[in-house]
Formats: C-alpha cells, structure tokens, sequence
C-alpha cells in the first residue's frame, strides 16, 4: 500500500510540473499551428513567412491591403504568454498581440473581423507598445488606458518607455480571469482589470475577451516588418 501510495503521489507531482511547463506556439521552421487570414481582396498575397528561424511579416512597401492576421489554431483562457519582437526594418505600420480572440463574420456583413483585446505594438511610438485596445466591434477603443477612440498620447500613459529599436524585445502577457498585465523587456506596462468589459454582452455574444484564439496583426494599409520568435505560453489552470 506504501509503494501504491508513493507512486500516485510521483505521478501527481509529474502531471503537476507539466502542467506547468511553458509549451513552444512556433516550431522556429514554418508555420505549423498558424493560420494567416486574409479578406478576399487580399487573397493571393503572402505577406506572413518564416525567415532565419522567426515568424516574419513584411508588406515590402505594399500598403493596398486591408487587416490581415496570423492566427493560432488553439484556444486559450488564462495564460502566461511570452515572445520576442524585432523591426526587421524601419518601416513605421502598426501590429498587435491579440488575445482571446476570434476571427469571424463582420456583424454589418462586410467581409470578417476580429474581435477581442489586442496588445498594442507600434514601433514609430513605443509608449503604445504594451497598451491595451480593443478590437471587438461594439467596443474598438483603448481600454488600458481608457480612451474613447484609437487616439492616445504619451502624456495619456505613466509607464518607462522599454523598446529598443535595434535588437530582440520580449513582451509578455499575462490573462487571468478579467486581469490582463503586459511587461516590455521586464517593465510593467499595463495592469488592468476589464471586470464589467472582457465579460461584457458584446463579448460574450462574440465569445471572446476571456477564451479565444492568439493572433499576430497586419495593420492594414500599413508597410509594415517586423519579426517574433520564441512564443510561448503556460496555462493557468
């Protein structure tokens, strides 16, 4: 009985530590696990590749494009996400993180969108990279910092600004229940609580804002390069 008892409790500890363990969202060879989703109008251009071992999305100088995403095919609720981004070169479009996430028919039958929070990266003004918009279609405003548009300004943020423009940055994510943090290279730059918004009717109608998919963003009619590796995430159970 001793013996059994001891063997159940190794076993449990095993399935604990690796039910803990962060698992790789990118095999660093192709893209394995991802989707890019393109409108129709964009159907046929390939924006979204792997080069030199990192996700990589470069537009090339072509800004006739409408919002193009590379999505994961798993779901994820609360989670601990980290990934390191880089300027593949300078040219100044718009990206994003998003979260819990799904890619669905627009609701005015205009092609599809996404919906749920998105963890802003925009290179020509790094005190957004971090910050919190959200792209569900009844919302589509900043939500960390509370902001009714797409507009924000440094002096609306508190947070050092951490991006460095030549070099691997690490954001990291972390979602649990309606609390949403993000750090650049180890600097907080959101802490937020979307109680009464994440878990809102529109969201839930949508069903995002607390389960959904992780999707890499093309701003569109944005020129936009820049690269991600070592994603990785651990689920909070």
């Amino acid at each position: 009985m001793k013996a059994l008892l001891t063997a159940i409790t190794s076993l449990s500890l095993i399935c604990a530590i690796h039910a803990d363990e962060a698992i790789s969202l990118f095999n660093g060879k192709d893209l394995t696990g991802w989707k890019a989703e393109y409108q129709k109008s964009d159907q046929g251009k390939d924006y979204w590749s792997v080069k030199d071992g990192a996700i990589t999305v470069d537009t090339k100088g072509d800004k006739k494009h409408l919002y193009v995403w590379l999505v994961h095919e798993k779901e994820f609720a609360d989670f601990d996400l980290s990934l390191k981004i880089k300027e593949l070169r300078p040219a100044g479009g718009n990206s994003g993180i998003q979260i819990r996430s799904r890619y669905s028919p627009h609701p005015k039958g205009k092609g599809m969108w996404m919906n749920g929070p998105q963890i802003d990266i925009h290179t020509p003004t790094p005190y957004r990279i971090g910050l919190i918009y959200d792209e569900t279609f009844e919302t589509q405003h900043w939500i960390h910092p509370v902001k009714p548009s797409w507009k924000v300004n440094p002096e609306d943020t508190k947070h050092q600004v951490a991006w460095k423009k030549d070099g691997w940055n690490t954001l990291r994510i972390k979602a649990v229940g309606t609390k949403i943090q993000t750090w650049l290279n180890g600097n907080l730059v959101s802490d937020y609580d979307g109680e009464g918004v994440l878990n809102d009717e529109h969201h839930k109608k949508h069903h995002v804002g607390m389960k959904g998919h992780i999707a890499l963003q093309l701003h569109a009619r944005d020129d936009l390069a820049l690269q991600f590796k070592d994603i990785t995430i651990k689920e909070i159970k």
